[in-house]
């Protein structure tokens, strides 16, 4: 064929392109991951053209046949990708000529490429969102794996890093398990909004061919087709609500990563992870480093990034479609390949956690962390206010933290300094496991509210 290595549009412009623009425009290099989405949206668009008898029924068989022939090429990696050809949709319909030839040239009936690129976009999207909530579950799963066998190991909680009060390790877990709980209600979310077909509506203005978007859509898994065809090839909202909630969700690893790294440091050894996700040190034999949770604290740097990049990309660009949005696939892949790999390395380092439950007890003992408990007992027990028992319970630390001992070691006579009408029952609520359990208000850290969650999370993550 003559003119099989020129572009589509060699009729109207004359001259080659620069090599400059070639190199930078063309966008084969990152949107050849595409290639599945494409010849999908492909095949139900023929079979929709074969259908309404807008093409050759004969013609159209021969591209579908094609297609089918190049995506097995491409699976297999026998297929040449060429710069010159700019994209993922030019490079699939220039090895089909190669393939079937002229017959090829209907595929490209009643559609363009700014409608075709959108619909692989959102199918892209739409697969890769349920990968994400695949791994937010198996996440989730090690969540509860780890929690359940926690219920009863008591931990400081803390507030500005300070000890706060004593918690369960499985109620601190199952904090984590709520947040991923969002996230992946943010993730399902984004697949019913975006759960519209752009094809069909061309380069922004429809077609005139007897076209059936209806048909289309629901071959391709979508709910209905777009109601307005200039928004349908503009429209990115689904790229940015998938790289929002993909920052959201890295930012919530981040946290859980930055509290490991602080468990896990010789000042708090209140965890401790397997060999499997730590390193050493080039020059300092003695260390185990956790490198993972590093990571992870690191990358959501790229997430926001890749949100932040897409928002001003579309900040000021005016109606329907503009090379501007070349950019936004290699944002939306950069955003998912490090999340999915965030998501992979906090689920190591859960299934790799050894809690050190001694060293967690004696810490929560540290801090008088059952002072609250203490100021609720006078309350309950004594009527008084509370502003009355704190003020005593102020005066107690004070005390104690002068003479140097924990609450739990005081005395009954040390403590009816404090407030005369005590007896040997107050005692019991210097216990960090009885301060942990007695917080039974819906939510709290009791052992028996922990128990009722694990119970509705284990259900909730088969639903």
């Amino acid at each position: 064929m003559k003119n099989k290595n020129k572009t589509v549009w060699s009729k109207r412009l004359k001259g080659n392109v620069s090599k400059s623009f070639q190199r930078i425009g063309s966008s084969i290099n990152v949107d050849k991951r595409l290639y599945k989405q494409d010849i999908a949206a492909s095949f139900a668009h023929v079979q929709m053209l074969i259908k309404q008898k807008i093409i050759p029924s004969q013609d159209g068989k021969k591209i579908l046949s094609g297609l089918k022939k190049i995506k097995k090429l491409i699976d297999r990696k026998n297929f040449v990708f060429h710069e010159k050809y700019e994209d993922i949709h030019l490079n699939i319909e220039k090895k089909l000529f190669e393939i079937i030839g002229s017959s090829a040239g209907y595929m490209h009936t009643a559609r363009s490429r700014n409608d075709q690129v959108v619909t692989d976009f959102k199918l892209w999207i739409k697969d890769s969102t349920h990968t994400v909530l695949k791994d937010l579950n198996s996440l989730m799963r090690e969540i509860i794996k780890k929690a359940e066998k926690n219920i009863e190991t008591v931990m400081p909680g803390f507030t500005h890093l300070k000890n706060a009060q004593p918690v369960s390790f499985a109620h601190y877990l199952f904090a984590y398990y709520e947040m991923l709980k969002r996230d992946k209600k943010r993730f399902q979310n984004n697949l019913n909004l975006l759960n519209e077909s752009p094809l069909g509506a061309a380069a922004l203005s429809g077609t005139s061919y007897n076209i059936d978007r209806n048909f289309t859509a629901k071959k391709l898994g979508f709910q209905k087709p777009t109601d307005n065809s200039i928004d349908s090839v503009s429209d990115r909202d689904f790229v940015i609500d998938f790289l929002y909630a993909s920052a959201v969700c890295a930012m919530h690893l981040s946290r859980l990563a930055e509290d490991f790294i602080i468990f896990n440091s010789d000042a708090f050894k209140l965890i401790q992870f397997t060999d499997n996700v730590l390193t050493g040190s080039s020059i300092m034999p003695q260390k185990k480093n956790p490198d993972p949770a590093e990571l992870i604290r690191g990358r959501v740097g790229i997430n926001y990034g890749k949100l932040n990049a897409i928002l001003t990309i579309m900040k000021g660009l005016p109606m329907s479609y503009f090379k501007d949005l070349q950019d936004d696939k290699a944002l939306a892949f950069d955003g998912y390949d490090t999340l999915k790999d965030s998501l992979l390395m906090a689920n190591e380092l859960i299934v790799n956690l050894k809690p050190s439950k001694e060293r967690m007890l004696l810490m929560a003992n540290e801090g008088y962390t059952t002072a609250t408990d203490f100021a609720d007992y006078l309350v309950k027990e004594k009527k008084l206010t509370f502003r009355e028992s704190y003020g005593i319970a102020s005066n107690l630390v004070n005390y104690a933290e002068k003479n140097n001992k924990n609450l739990d070691q005081l005395t009954i006579i040390e403590l009816k300094k404090f407030y005369k009408n005590l007896d040997n029952k107050v005692m019991k609520v210097f216990n960090v496991k009885n301060s942990m359990n007695s917080k039974n208000s819906y939510g709290g850290t009791s052992s028996n509210n922990v128990r009722k969650m694990l119970r509705k999370y284990k259900k909730e993550i088969k639903s």
